[in-house]
């Protein structure tokens, strides 16, 4: 089932009972003039068994230790925002397997031949989603798909930089971003991008974006018992979700064809709006394909984590990644 994304973006006291996540607004609360029983009705309930990721990017919100505990025993993801509005903390569960210790010493011990033959799949599913994206958009995808069906084990080429090059340099080209304060861009206005996170927009765009996959992949990868700290490729020991960083690489291109309609419905501005917000969170519920089925990117991710999982414990040496599809 897919679970539900909550986002909270106003003061608000969150709380739980009866295996509910109990919702009461501060601002209903305080105004004198509401009658008692209005007040009470005000409140809204969620069951928590339905609650996959919350994101909670206010100051002013009060969340109980009990509603916490609740959550994580739900293998729930808890996003924490800062003061301008960036996802900067993750909370997950502990214990999110019935064989997880088995699981911990099967992806500790994995050969480095092993996890080298896992990065060069994973590059190529990322490298060949990026292709179709690109092809989406009208470009010439040769070169991409070329240098996918040549990656080695372990990518010692580096062929995932070289395609992201050709990548971003094309991805935004020809896009009309309507301003606030002007007419629609150039189409040329994105020849110049350049992906970082610090950069221009619509690098914010993508980097919230990126954070939401990042919660929603660690989130699956407790769920089938592995450790998100200890990545296949990523070693940076700063780095609390190496391997969420490492799977979710062939999910990214979904993100960025998000993030492409949006600026094209929406238009461009240096801060995220509410409303752009509430369609950014709509990604963990997008219909991707996985093996030749429809698939929410969600159960997607759970089902990638659950074959990565068997890779580690020698049940099978390849990992289910999505594919892009461009006829849509």
């Amino acid at each position: 089932m897919i679970k539900r994304t909550l986002y909270f973006g106003n003061p608000a006291y969150l709380s739980t009972k009866l295996d509910q996540l109990v919702v009461r607004l501060p601002a209903i609360e305080k105004n004198d003039t509401l009658p008692e029983g209005f007040k009470k009705e005000a409140a809204a309930t969620i069951p928590i068994e339905d609650i996959g990721v919350v994101m909670l990017d206010h100051q002013q919100i009060v969340i109980s230790q009990a509603l916490i505990a609740k959550l994580l025993d739900n293998n729930t993801a808890i996003i924490t925002c800062n003061s301008t509005h960036h996802p900067t903390g993750l909370l997950l569960n502990l214990e999110g397997h019935s064989l997880q210790s088995q699981r911990f010493q099967a992806q500790l011990e994995a050969s480095e031949p092993l996890k080298k033959q896992l990065w060069q799949q994973t590059i190529k599913a990322k490298i060949l989603n990026q292709a179709a994206l690109l092809r989406w958009r009208g470009f010439e995808t040769q070169n991409l798909e070329h240098w996918a069906e040549t990656i080695k084990s372990g990518d010692p080429e580096n062929m995932e930089s070289r395609a992201a090059a050709k990548y971003w340099s094309q991805l935004f080209k020809g896009i009309k971003a309507y301003l606030p304060f002007d007419e629609p861009t150039q189409p040329d206005s994105f020849s110049n991008f350049i992906r970082e996170p610090a950069g221009l927009p619509p690098n914010q765009l993508l980097n919230y974006a990126y954070a939401l996959l990042r919660a929603t992949m660690a989130r699956s990868l407790v769920g089938s018992g592995l450790l998100p700290i200890m990545g296949i490729f990523h070693r940076n020991q700063y780095n609390a979700y190496c391997l969420a960083d490492d799977i979710m690489e062939p999910y990214r291109p979904f993100a960025d064809k998000l993030v492409i309609q949006l600026i094209e419905e929406e238009g461009l501005t240096a801060d995220i709006s509410p409303a752009i917000k509430k369609k950014l969170l709509v990604l963990p519920a997008l219909d991707i394909n996985l093996q030749g089925e429809t698939s929410p990117l969600m159960i997607a991710m759970q089902r990638t984590s659950a074959s990565l999982a068997k890779c580690f414990l020698g049940e099978t040496r390849k990992i289910v990644y999505p594919t892009m599809d461009v006829r849509t």
